[in-house]
Formats: structure tokens, C-alpha cells, sequence
């Protein structure tokens, strides 16, 4: 995976806006109270399924950084016992460069992972406040729309 993040970046940026869209879509819809309710609510269990799918891919990419790390690590395991049957004293500073690289694979791995969870949070604490604006706007229009007789103390 190269180090410009721009599709995961921009993909998620995507999601952020259609979600956005579907909202003022939604908030200006012709529907009942209920209805809109109902699809704010559909809507927030999307955005969580995406949020929990993005943490999956996070998952799934730190497992194959890690994967990759064990690799290399024990290609550069083998390649040192070669080495320490040809070449005595040098065996030493292979091994530690091959530790570090193995290490450097298993932090890349991690902190990318640590990024996806950040993201997935992020996501759906945006949709959790979209919610609640959107509910507490509803609940605004109600009680300036509805007759005195139809309204019911909170």
C-alpha cells in the first residue's frame, strides 16, 4: 500500500458528503415526524455499518503488515544463519538490521490500523451529532407548528 492515503482519504470524504446530502435531503422531505425519524435512524445504522467496515479494513491491512513483518523476519532469520556460517563477526549488524526493518514492517502496520479505528470513531461521532441536531430540529418544528392543544408537556 503506497503512503498517499488520498483513496481511503477521499473515499471517506465521500461518505461524509453523501451522508451530509442525505440529511438535508431527508430534513426537507415532506414526511411525517415519525417517517423522518425512522430514516434518520436507517441512516445512522448505515453510516455505522460503514464506520464498522472501515474498522475491518484497518483490521485486516495491520493483520497484513504484521503478516508481512513475520515475513521478512524470517527471511532475514535465514539469511543471517547463512551468513553466520560465512562470515563470523558481521552476523551481528545484519541481525540488527533486519530486527529493525521487521519492527519499522510491524509499526507501519500498526499505525495505520490505529488510523482506521481514529477514522471509524470520527465517522460515527459525526453521524451521532447529525442525529441529535436533526432530532432536536424536528422537535423544534413540531412544537412551533402544532396548535397549543396538541402539544404534550415533555
Amino acid at each position: 500500500m503506497s503512503d498517499n492515503d488520498s483513496g481511503v482519504g477521499g473515499f471517506g470524504w465521500f461518505l461524509a458528503g453523501l451522508g451530509i446530502g442525505a440529511l438535508v435531503g431527508v430534513l426537507y422531505a415532506p414526511k411525517s415526524g415519525k417517517e423522518t425519524r425512522d430514516d434518520l435512524v436507517a441512516a445512522s445504522l448505515d453510516a455505522k455499518d460503514k464506520a464498522t467496515q472501515l474498522y475491518g479494513q484497518g483490521v485486516e491491512a495491520a493483520g497484513q503488515y504484521v503478516e508481512q513483518g513475520k515475513q521478512v523476519a524470517g527471511q532475514y532469520v535465514d539469511k543471517t544463519k547463512e551468513t553466520a556460517t560465512q562470515i563470523g563477526g558481521q552476523v551481528k549488524d545484519a541481525a540488527g538490521q533486519y530486527v529493525d526493518k521487521g519492527k519499522e514492517y510491524y509499526d507501519k502496520g500498526r499505525t495505520q490500523w490505529s488510523e482506521y479505528v481514529d477514522k471509524g470513531k470520527e465517522l460515527i461521532q459525526n453521524q451521532a451529532d447529525a442525529v441529535s441536531s436533526a432530532v432536536d430540529a424536528g422537535k423544534d418544528a413540531y412544537v412551533k407548528t402544532a396548535s397549543p392543544a396538541e402539544q404534550q408537556p415533555s
